[in-house]
């Protein structure tokens, strides 16, 4: 049985130093607190896809990721809590034959077979999945690992931004002062957000890949298309604030992070939240919001425990 989530998660506020000089609030919606084995938006993107394979009598769920996926170790964890097998592919035949890191280690005591890909398989297995399941692809990945629910890598589908709308819901008094900002790596969580705000507030996303302009904002806008049937205009991605690419945190991220954490007292996630929180003092230091404006960021996941 999988344990119920903390929800609404806490709302703290966190204005200080160059947020309080900007004239800008700055607070934090602690989606990191919400489930203890599905943290954050996975478990916003997951539960509402889990409620699909129970309904439709899937016993199998299969997902993509890399070394490190907190994809991968979400889906074991709420697989075993429900009874469903699970299969992750992940990225790099190489990692077969080496001893299992932290994360993988974790998805296999939760019973996920893991299938180690090339990555051009991994890539081919991934575009099969067409990332809303269904498709004449993910027939080809059943006839290979069986009858079962695919789930895009990262989870993001149009379920999935169905799942993280409900975040602006938990926000009260939104309004036109208001910017509600995620860490951007698939694009589900920002649509989601983006597909809940009410008229005026924005939603902004700070993209933790490099070279992913266009082709970032081109999902987003896909996920709306699937899940609402209709495109928004109330967000965009910043890419200026990647810091080298996915899964790099450079000695000056990781200070920032560490002088954060002693402030405040909130653990801050390296490769996604870090690079947030960051983003969002470099452009309140810019004069990027005008004075009065609130921005809440949204924590979407743990540190890692390694």
């Amino acid at each position: 049985m999988l344990e119920p989530a903390l929800l609404p998660t806490p709302l703290v506020d966190c204005t200080d130093g160059v947020f309080a000089r900007a004239g800008v609030e700055l607070r934090l919606k602690r989606d990191d607190l919400l489930h203890p084995t599905v943290p954050g938006n996975k478990w916003r993107k997951l539960a509402p896809n889990l409620a699909a394979a129970v309904e439709q009598g899937h016993t199998r769920l299969l997902t993509f990721g890399g070394a490190y996926s907190t994809h991968l170790r979400a889906v074991a964890a709420a697989a075993s809590a429900l009874g469903l097998e699970s299969v992750g592919l992940v990225r790099g035949e190489e990692l077969a034959g080496r001893p299992r890191n932290w994360s993988l280690r974790a998805a296999e005591r939760d019973g996920m077979r893991l299938e180690f890909l090339t990555r051009a398989a991994y890539r081919e297995a991934v575009g099969r999945a067409g990332g809303e399941g269904g498709t004449d692809g993910t027939a080809a990945l059943e006839r290979r690992w069986g009858r079962c629910l695919v789930l895009p890598e990262g989870g993001s589908n149009a379920l999935a931004a169905i799942g993280a709308a409900a975040i602006p819901a938990e926000l009260p008094d939104l309004g036109g002062r208001d910017v509600v900002r995620c860490p951007v790596g698939t694009g589900g969580t920002l649509a989601g957000i983006a597909a809940g705000l009410p008229p005026g507030a924005r939603a902004l996303g700070v993209a933790v890949l490099r070279g992913g302009e266009g082709y970032l904002e081109e999902e987003v806008a896909r996920l709306h298309r699937a899940g609402y049937g209709r495109e928004f205009a109330n967000w965009r991605i910043d890419h200026d604030h990647h810091g080298g690419g996915y899964g790099r945190v450079r000695p000056e991220l990781a200070a920032f992070a560490g002088e954060f954490e002693r402030r405040h007292g909130v653990p801050v996630e390296r490769r996604y939240v870090a690079k947030l929180l960051a983003a969002l003092a470099d452009l309140a230091g810019a004069g990027a919001f005008p004075p009065g404006t609130r921005l809440t960021a949204v924590v979407t996941g743990l540190p890692d425990p390694e």
